[in-house]
């Protein structure tokens, strides 16, 4: 029972985490776009406008540059490819979550946690947990560890998250001072 309770609240939590991530990179795309909007809006404004008395190639030439430079940032980061994987992953988890709790606790038995084990470790390799901001990581940690939940490696110190703990500094034999 210990292995279905840890394999369910890592399963929890990764399924928090992804599903953070999916915001995270749906924000970034959502920003990147507006400018790339704004910029082909003005575009077309610009070139509907024939009149000859006014010379518009530089403005357009500089417009265009900003949305090829807009188009350039948004195609490197892949922010909407990023968005669906952690979208998809944490369905994907929630529904290996929702696996694990519409089983019986009786007929659970040692093979049926490996199978489970086998989906979670399969899952926990499709995702890229350098592509998760590590606020977002130490928030569902720390939310998670207040529960007294299992986390998964990547997030119980296993990882390049640092926690904040109270040092203690000794200053001589009798005195501490936390900082």
């Amino acid at each position: 029972m210990d292995r279905k309770e840890s394999l369910l609240d890592r399963s929890e939590c990764m399924s928090l985490l992804c599903i953070k991530a999916s915001y995270h990179w749906s924000f970034i795309k959502f920003c990147l776009n507006i400018p790339l909007i704004l910029t082909n809006s003005i575009l077309c404004i610009m070139n509907s406008l024939s009149d000859n008395k006014i010379d518009l190639k530089i403005p357009n030439v500089v417009v265009n540059s900003i949305s090829v430079l807009m188009m350039a940032i948004n195609n490197n980061l892949k922010s909407a490819e990023k968005m669906e994987l952690f979208k998809n992953l944490s369905n994907s988890y929630l529904l290996l979550t929702h696996e694990i709790e519409g089983h019986d606790p009786d007929t659970m038995d040692r093979e049926k946690i490996n199978i489970f084990q086998e989906k979670y470790d399969s899952l926990i390799s499709q995702c890229s947990f350098e592509e998760i901001p590590i606020k977002i990581k130490q928030e569902v940690a720390n939310q998670f560890e207040q529960q007294n939940k299992t986390l998964p490696v990547q997030l119980n110190g296993g990882s390049i998250i640092k926690r904040r703990s109270p040092k203690t500094i000794k200053l001589s034999s009798d005195i501490g001072i936390s900082v």
